[in-house]
């Protein structure tokens, strides 16, 4: 059945709430119309009725790491796992989303582009739609080296970018400085030069590939936007004082246009193991400094995406965005800001705002329904009715 039709009693569209009852109708896989009010379905077409209930788009996680399978040291155990072992991570991982509504990932780090093979050989409508990075480029020893990316000097990193864009990949992923979870590296300093991230940069936009990079050190933050990478994963703004986003920094960001990945949202069920917590703050990073600066770059303007960093351990299991979008509201920021975060900003960011994103006739009929209204009560979130994708239900 191609047809079908979804009645409820509001809708987010990406942007606002529209109130007062909508009758969504699809056809093909693609919205064909949004009529308000109490209109009434084409004869035979089945409705689907929510009284309650809100329509939004798909969700879009902009971070998450599809190999990785939110187990103790996922990242670090990639290295010994057969590629056919990682096929079923990876297509766990995707289902575990779209269960929570997330209806397109960007993937931004694998091992050695296994989710860009995966993809190559799977076509799904019944899976979220995959953006993908492939292993991200790293210095020698750098920021999860064991994903493949390793790169010494200027032609490396000009090679390395060419082969991502040969093997397919949507964007480049660089860890412009070191991470909490690879040991030896420094969450405080860049890894890359501004001449070898410049090179990253060029070649990659050369080849028609946006850059996003990996970048807790304030220094690092800063360099990013010297270049003028196009996005910055965490942007935590550390320093040997610890984290902390300055207000001139986050003004520079928002001027700058960047988009930013925050990567909040951890399972509130889950414990976090004492060996992590004295790992991250270490790293002087804390759920509080961690709040504070999306806080302060919302304040400031910036262009924020939402993304969970799914898939890195037990607290940040894959479908976990509607968490990273509690914590967004939790940090002072409006629902409907969050929303669209996660919904029209995010499929712009991923290069797919022309047909995901919004609920609009001729968009991609991938949607998620829930109980409530997520935009006086984010929360709803954990509450979804139904799922969507290519206009078939999933959930």
């Amino acid at each position: 059945m191609t047809t079908r039709a979804i009645r409820v009693a509001r809708m987010f569209d990406g942007e606002r709430l529209v109130d007062g009852g909508v009758l969504v109708l699809l056809d093909g896989g693609r919205i064909v119309d949004v009529q308000r009010g109490r209109a009434e379905a084409p004869e035979g077409w089945p409705v689907r009725e929510e009284p309650d209930g809100t329509v939004l788009p798909g969700l879009v996680d902009a971070h998450v790491h599809l190999c990785a399978d939110a187990g103790p040291d996922a990242l670090g155990r990639l290295a010994e796992r057969p590629e056919t072992d990682l096929d079923a991570v990876v297509e766990a991982s995707l289902r575990a989303h779209l269960a929570a509504g997330v209806t397109t990932v960007r993937d931004l780090g694998d091992r050695r582009g296994a989710v860009l093979r995966w993809r190559a050989r799977e076509v799904r409508d019944d899976l979220p739609t995959v953006v993908a990075s492939g292993a991200p480029v790293t210095t020698v020893g750098g920021h999860c080296w064991s994903m493949g990316g390793e790169v010494s000097g200027v032609d490396a990193i000009h090679e390395a970018v060419r082969l991502k864009a040969a093997a397919g990949a949507d964007l480049v992923k660089v860890m412009a400085s070191g991470g909490v979870f690879t040991p030896g590296t420094g969450t405080t300093r860049p890894q890359f030069t501004d001449q070898e991230l410049t090179a990253a940069l060029t070649r990659a936009h050369d080849l028609g590939l946006p850059v996003t990079v990996h970048a807790h050190a304030l220094n690092a933050v800063e360099q990013a936007l010297r270049v003028g990478v196009d996005g910055i994963e965490h942007c935590t703004c550390v320093t040997a004082a610890g984290a902390h986003v300055p207000d001139e920094v986050a003004g520079r960001l928002a001027e700058s246009g960047v988009a930013v990945c925050a990567t909040l949202g951890t399972d509130p069920a889950v414990v976090t193991p004492p060996e992590v917590v004295a790992m991250a703050a270490r790293a002087g990073l804390s759920e509080a400094t961690l709040r504070d600066g999306a806080a302060t770059l919302h304040r400031a303007g910036v262009r924020l995406v939402a993304g969970s960093d799914a898939g890195l351990g037990p607290a940040k299991p894959h479908g976990i965005l509607p968490e990273t979008l509690v914590e967004y509201v939790a940090c002072g920021i409006p629902a409907t800001a969050a929303l669209a975060a996660a919904t029209s900003v995010g499929a712009e960011v991923c290069g797919l705002g022309r047909r995901k994103g919004r609920v609009r006739p001729g968009f991609e009929a991938d949607l998620l329904v829930v109980d409530g209204d997520p935009t006086s009560d984010i929360s709803a979130l954990r509450r979804p009715l139904a799922v969507y994708r290519a206009g078939n239900p999933v959930r």
